[in-house]
């Protein structure tokens, strides 16, 4: 379903128009889709009766295309946030050092800085 448009070539009325996707129920369990052209309601049995106007997808752009991926820190430069630091305390109102008792941001850094340990995997 993902690779195919929603746009057909209805033979009912000959027109390219959009494919109307109904949900069927039994009771409260769905149990299909009903397929119809949305202009005049001609009804397709299965999927793989629906003409779709692309049979394959249309790709605009190639991974050419792409931009590079932004490397912003160099390796381990970011580890020494306050983010990470064991004394960074957060709660609703701030952002807050133990060690210097003052109110920091995240990606502040400091000589102080000691390293939080991993979590603790608790016991299941």
């Amino acid at each position: 379903m993902a690779s195919k448009t929603l746009e057909i070539h209805c033979p009912g009325c000959g027109r390219v128009t959009l494919l109307l996707r109904q949900p069927t129920y039994e009771g409260f369990t769905k149990v299909g889709d009903q397929l119809s052209c949305a202009s005049c309601g001609h009804a397709f049995a299965s999927e793989e009766e629906v003409p779709y106007k692309f049979a394959t997808p249309v790709r605009v752009f190639t991974e050419a295309d792409k931009s590079k991926v932004a490397k912003v820190f160099d390796e381990g430069e970011n580890a020494r946030l306050c983010r990470y630091c064991v004394n960074y305390v957060i709660n609703p109102f701030m952002q807050w050092c133990g060690h210097h008792r003052k109110e920091v941001e995240a990606t502040d850094t400091c000589p102080a800085f000691q390293l939080k340990p991993p979590p603790k995997a608790e016991p299941v």
